[in-house]
């Protein structure tokens, strides 16, 4: 436990749900970045979850064949936004890894 009781129980749901299930990590990570694109999550739930993908054989084209896939369901303005949110969590985790914040926009 943290001193942060919001991010401790983020942690504990995701980690039960992550238990739950048997899929895959690859797919496992898929399915949650279709739900991302559904609920037009912010930038810093990408960070977090395809953060999470960084071990495994997932590429930049599985992300782009998610969007596709889900674009007839969720609509062009819904997969335009994610689209936005997960360069900018790319941008800000690039950022991280080489100790800038130039052209990174928090919001």
């Amino acid at each position: 436990m943290s001193d942060n009781p919001l991010l401790d129980t983020v942690l504990e749901m995701t980690s039960a749900s992550v238990d739950r299930v048997e899929f895959s990590d690859e797919v496992l990570l898929l399915v949650r970045l279709a739900a991302l694109v559904a609920v037009d999550a912010p930038p810093a739930s990408y960070l977090v979850n395809l953060g999470a993908g960084v071990g495994t054989t997932l590429t930049l084209d599985d992300a782009r064949s998610v969007l596709i896939a889900v674009a007839p369901i969720v609509g062009a303005p819904r997969v335009v936004s994610a689209s936005g949110k997960i360069a900018e969590a790319l941008g800000f985790a690039l950022a991280l890894v080489i100790g800038t914040t130039v052209g990174v926009v928090v919001a």
